[in-house]
């Protein structure tokens, strides 16, 4: 039994698939393809109650739990191993092994579970991506310090301020109120924005509160 006969066709197809999305991948076309992550929050039964039935089929079926193509590899590598094995073990049972479609169908059934019960424990094992991208509404109540220039009502001026994870960004700043002058050096607390403009105030350290 090879896997070139006409009752393994499913499985052989399978392979040429995964084959092909391998080479894809070798490319660096195989994003084209992902179409993302599908994000799944459900926690445990809960997905499977009304409105959450669809969400709860997709965790059943592992999806979600590493990217979609590492998904849809393992899925196409499992029914062809499934597949090509039960057909040899079938034919060495019964003489005769089952139709393509009929082995293709029951391959797909067991290749499911089999699938979900490898991606689960394999999602823990994949590093995850980690973004420290921030919005820049995040970076109102942080401190600044004037990098260039002296910030004026009209005149803003440039400063650099780190967000919560600790990056520098560069913004323009003018001070909030209209009779203040905010020095090049000096540290200011930004209290406010509009559009890509913060309006900030002096800093002052609690510490140095009376």
């Amino acid at each position: 039994m090879t896997l070139l006969e006409p009752y393994n066709l499913p499985f052989a197809i399978a392979l040429a698939a995964l084959f092909a999305i391998a080479l894809l991948q070798i490319v660096g076309a195989g994003d084209v393809f992902d179409g993302g992550d599908i994000d799944i929050d459900a926690d445990g039964a809960d997905g499977l109650e009304p409105g959450g039935f669809f969400e709860g089929v997709l965790t059943l079926l592992g999806i979600g739990r590493v990217p979609f193509l590492i998904w849809l590899s393992c899925l196409l590598f499992m029914f062809a191993l499934v597949g090509v094995v039960g057909q040899a073990l079938i034919d060495n049972a019964t003489g005769a092994p089952l139709s393509p479609s009929l082995a293709g169908l029951l391959a797909a059934g067991a290749a499911l579970p089999l699938n979900a019960m490898i991606v689960r424990p394999l999602g823990t094992l994949l590093p995850k991506d980690e973004t420290t991208a921030v919005g820049l509404e995040s970076l109102v109540r942080r401190d600044a310090r004037i990098q260039t220039g002296t910030a004026r009502t009209g005149s803003p001026a440039r400063a650099q301020v780190k967000d919560i994870h600790g990056h520098p960004h560069f913004v323009m700043v003018e001070p909030h109120d209209a009779d203040t002058e905010l020095a090049e050096g000096e540290t200011v607390l930004l209290v406010r924005r509009e559009g890509e403009l913060f309006f900030a105030k002096r800093y002052q350290s609690p510490l140095l509160t009376p």
